[in-house]
């Protein structure tokens, strides 16, 4: 079986999400001593949640983070402000769990792990998980980031590390990602495939001047002209002028979807990775999860080509999954009124009803 033909059965196999748990979890909000869907997005999480897992009374969440780390080669035309050793040096870092990520994780107890999908070399800490489909992507200025059998091998990967970790008990998966220059890519697909400008989908990433920017911008604009990327084939977009990282994201919503649990989505990045996921595997978009809305300039305009609102807007645009990690304190909060909060006799509260 080719690896397009695993794909396709992996995405064959995502079930609906569980109407009726849904049901049953607005009915036991409801019934709770506050106003009606006064705490709005914590209720809504949780009844996605209730449909994901099938049970209007979810427990034992067990996140963990997954980072995607891989190399580009548009790092080559000065698109960012180091050089892409600091990618391997960064996942060397998650591995002594001392990156950002792994310090705002160790607050919640929440594992993270470093999967190497393209850096240039081997991961060398014992807990980086490498699954190298190719060390580092060409570069997009000059050419293709990779092959199309490349693309698909690297979200067959995203896809067999989650399974890998719901094997091992997790269920909740948080996305992040790693790479040297990957706002480049991530900035030429999100252009392609809302058919934006480029300068309306680019950002600073980790902190460019007002030149660097200017140059990362023509950058782009080369590498659209160069590879022609057909925007109604996500593959080909992803292979043209995306990246590893990303590739390896998109098969995470898919995996997550497969195993019947909730994909976070973190940043820009991640966002551009969930709207391939959601193109090539529609039913997957119900077990994804906003988280924030990046600085980064596309990051509201792609998650309003997802169909869907951050719950926190602040500022944030490191990427590693930092956002989607903040955010799974909110379901700490829902849970605490979900489980904790009275109802209406016990609260000695007249019961609201809905009005029209």
């Amino acid at each position: 079986m080719g690896l397009f033909e695993v794909l396709q059965k992996y995405i064959g196999e995502i079930q609906p999400l569980d109407e009726g748990a849904m049901e049953e979890s607005w009915k036991y909000w409801d019934s709770l001593c506050k106003p009606l869907r006064g705490m709005g997005k914590l209720e809504e999480m949780v009844v996605q949640l209730a449909g994901i897992y099938g049970t209007a009374h979810p427990k034992e969440l067990k996140p963990v983070v997954v980072i995607m780390g891989a190399d580009n080669g548009v790092v080559a035309e000065g698109v960012s402000q180091t050089g892409s050793e600091v990618t391997a040096q960064v996942l060397e870092n998650m591995g002594n769990r001392i990156s950002s990520v792994c310090i705002m994780a160790r607050t919640q107890g929440i594992e993270v792990i470093p999967v190497n999908i393209g850096m240039l070399t081997d991961g060398k800490h014992p807990r980086i998980w490498n699954r190298v489909v190719r060390y580092g992507t060409g570069n997009i200025a000059k050419g293709p980031a990779m092959t199309r059998d490349e693309a698909l091998r690297a979200i067959v990967t995203g896809i067999e590390v989650v399974r890998e970790l719901y094997d091992e008990g997790y269920r909740m998966v948080i996305t992040g990602e790693m790479g040297i220059g990957n706002t480049t890519p991530s900035s030429a697909m999100a252009s392609v495939l809302l058919s934006r400008e480029v300068e309306e989908m680019t950002g600073r990433g980790a902190g460019l001047s007002s030149e660097g920017l200017e140059r990362k911008i023509r950058v782009i604009q080369r590498a659209i002209e160069v590879n022609q990327p057909d925007k109604e084939d996500v593959l080909d977009v992803l292979s043209k002028v995306g990246s590893l990282d990303i590739a390896g994201m998109i098969g995470c919503y898919i995996g997550a979807a497969l195993c019947r649990i909730p994909a976070l989505i973190d940043g820009f990045i991640s966002s551009v990775a969930a709207y391939c996921a959601a193109v090539l595997a529609p039913a997957c978009k119900a077990y994804m999860v906003p988280t924030h809305c990046s600085a980064e300039p596309a990051g509201r305009l792609m998650l309003e080509a997802l169909g869907m609102e951050a719950p926190i807007h602040a500022g944030m645009h490191l990427g590693e999954g930092t956002g989607a990690v903040t955010a799974y304190g909110l379901y700490q909060y829902a849970f605490a009124l979900y489980d904790g909060l009275p109802g209406w006799n016990d609260g000695k509260v007249e019961a609201y009803e809905h009005l029209k």
